[in-house]
């Protein structure tokens, strides 16, 4: 497997926060990476990744005892100290809070590696284990951001909650080098700030962040003046100090208190509460102050390192608005977030930084391509596994080859059906790109509604994302570049610039949110933008053939492109998952690799109970 270049495999593990995952790396190259979720069904699991961690292994045909290391992706006694100093700075407002979480802090959290150890010696009886190191959490970060990136040098920023200490990072990657240069530390967090006004709306912190940037477009940013003349003091250089007497998540079990309340005209909305005008300008406006923060950090870091390019990774790197804003205002000549840009790939980042430390290239930039393969780095099913799954249930489906299907699954498409469109391997991070995804027709200006209650079961207002020929983008998006990684916004009124032309367009005084609505409806949020994903027949050849076949059909070489799960549960990983969602949704259609599957055509379903009932909201 090694060509000992790496001085072997490396593993990489995040745990005990949220998003757990594990990663397997040989000679700088990602083999393998999956979040805990996917295979426990439990929603953000934090618990020690145990079935990925073994998926890694049997998808690399390694055992433990053949990997030259394990890399954990933060220092366990480090964020000991951290916690304990805040808890003592506090006191004695965090006391309460303080006796409940302690004994656990002064136990095992402190020796967390002691508990990584322990739980890969079950997994590897009677075997020896390789060495255990530990990165720091932005060093993880700062890892999966640049070396997987296609660029031999590039100036790279993580921003997130906190890590031990950090909250903020600047890096300068160079080859296999990577140098960080200035940091941001906790309390003073840009991700804390924005979590703040996630738990304020009434949405789940850690979780809910998506949810309040998809807000943002229906309200005015009112509240940006207050915010940043109260809550954050931002200087120049995008550098930033919160005012704590507003914060209470330093020594609290919450984020916010009274005197935020007081501030923001009144107490938080309750979770699953009706959304007011309030709560869409509170999202307008830290959206706002969120993007001018990004763009000062990305400015100074570009600055600093001499570079055009820049890598992002940490939580804060997952808003795709700010991510599409440093492309837009040309502070950057180009842009590569990390796919897992959270804590799951921290687990990469810290194989990646102990592969590269033990000698491995980075081969793949000399292709002028990332290594990430897609994000195609998670649990896949053969033919005979999918055909052993139908022929068990009993589930009529027919087996077409691969032009024929594309072709009729297009054709379905173009008629208004929903497809469920389960292929090869599982994305690796929060984004279904194509393999684990729900598909349909973006024209339909109906379509949003559909999927958002009567497939999705979650709120109206979520948008949904557009997956676009690579090679088509720039007709249809004001998009500089590609984005196959679903983490660039670009405004959707470009689709019929090419129809109308510049000239013609202003002397019309054409309306281009008018036209984005009228083009494809379904994937134009309420400002024109379209959380963009680029198709290449590279990284994934028949998700390229699918959108080839719909655009000769129809003209349009865009598909609306959704996470193939329902509210509040992770993404499918296996036949009999998609099967389920397939049933019991309004999906039309299941493509399970080679074969299609018409519900129409299927046995009566039954639910042992309700089903959504179980599933917690997210």
């Amino acid at each position: 497997m090694s060509t000992g270049m790496g001085d072997g495999p490396v593993l990489g593990i995040s745990a005990y926060y949220h998003d757990s995952a594990a990663a397997l790396v040989a000679d700088g190259v990602p083999l393998a990476a999956a979040q805990e979720e996917r295979f426990t069904r439990r929603r953000h699991d934090p618990g020690f990744p145990a079935h990925a961690v073994a998926y890694c292994l049997r998808q690399s045909g390694l055992r433990l005892d053949e990997l030259a290391a394990v890399a954990f992706y933060e220092d366990p006694a480090l964020k000991f100290r951290r916690v304990l100093a805040t808890w003592l700075a506090t006191a004695p407002h965090g006391y309460p809070v303080f006796r409940r979480a302690f004994p656990q802090w002064a136990g095992w959290k402190r020796r967390a590696l002691d508990d990584v150890r322990a739980r890969l010696a079950e997994l590897a009886p009677g075997r020896k284990l390789p060495s255990l190191v530990a990165y720091r959490h932005h060093a993880s970060h700062a890892a999966s951001a640049f070396y997987p990136s296609p660029y031999p040098s590039a100036a790279v920023l993580c921003v997130d909650g906190v890590g031990e200490w950090a909250t903020t990072s600047l890096w300068h990657g160079r080859d296999t080098s990577l140098v960080p240069f200035a940091e941001l530390r906790f309390p003073h967090s840009l991700g804390m700030l924005y979590s703040a006004f996630t738990y304020f709306c009434g949405f789940k912190v850690d979780s809910g962040e998506y949810k309040l940037m998809g807000l943002a477009p229906y309200g005015i940013p009112r509240y940006a003046p207050l915010i940043r003349q109260r809550l954050i003091d931002i200087k120049p250089d995008g550098s930033f100090r919160l005012d704590l007497r507003y914060f209470t998540f330093q020594y609290g079990r919450t984020m916010v208190g009274r005197a935020f309340e007081e501030l923001f005209d009144g107490p938080r909305r309750t979770p699953e509460g009706p959304l007011t005008e309030r709560e869409f300008d509170l999202a307008a406006s830290v959206q706002q102050v969120t993007q001018e923060v990004m763009l000062r950090l990305a400015r100074t870091a570009l600055r600093r390192t001499g570079e055009r390019r820049l890598c992002l990774a940490g939580g804060v790197a997952l808003n795709c608005v700010a991510n599409g804003r440093l492309l837009a205002d040309g502070v950057c000549d180009e842009i590569w977030v990390q796919p897992a840009a959270g804590d799951a790939g921290g687990a990469l980042g810290a194989a990646l930084a102990e592969s590269h430390r033990r000698g491995a290239p980075r081969t793949h930039v000399r292709h002028g391509t990332d290594a990430m393969a897609g994000a195609l780095l998670g649990p896949g099913y053969t033919d005979g596994e999918i055909e052993g799954f139908l022929n068990r249930g009993g589930y009529p489906a027919v087996r077409l080859p691969e032009r024929e299907l594309v072709e009729r699954v297009a054709a379905q498409l173009a008629q208004g059906r929903v497809v469920g469109w389960f292929q090869g391997r599982m994305e690796f991070g929060p984004r279904a790109l194509g393999n684990r995804s729900i598909l349909a027709d973006p024209r339909d200006p109906a379509m949003q509604s559909t999927l958002n209650l009567k497939t999705k079961f979650r709120e109206s207002f979520r948008p949904f994302a557009p997956a676009v020929l690579a090679e088509d983008a720039k007709d249809w998006f004001d998009l500089s570049q590609e984005s196959p990684y679903m983490l660039l916004t670009a405004q959707v009124a470009a689709a019929r610039r090419r129809e109308c032309g510049a000239e013609a367009e202003s002397a019309a005084g054409l309306d281009l949110l008018r036209v984005a609505r009228s083009t494809v409806p379904a994937v134009t949020h309420v400002d024109g933008s379209a959380r963009v994903q680029t198709v290449t027949a590279e990284h994934n050849p028949r998700f390229h053939a699918l959108l080839t076949a719909f655009r000769d059909r129809t003209g349009c070489p865009v598909l609306v492109n959704t996470s193939f799960n329902v509210r509040g549960e992770p993404i499918v990983r296996d036949p009999a998952e998609a099967y389920a969602c397939f049933m019991r949704t309004r999906i039309d259609l299941l493509v399970l690799g080679d074969r299609l599957l018409d519900k129409r055509d299927q046995p009566a379903w039954r639910e042992e109970g309700d089903w959504r009932a179980t599933i917690p909201s997210d």
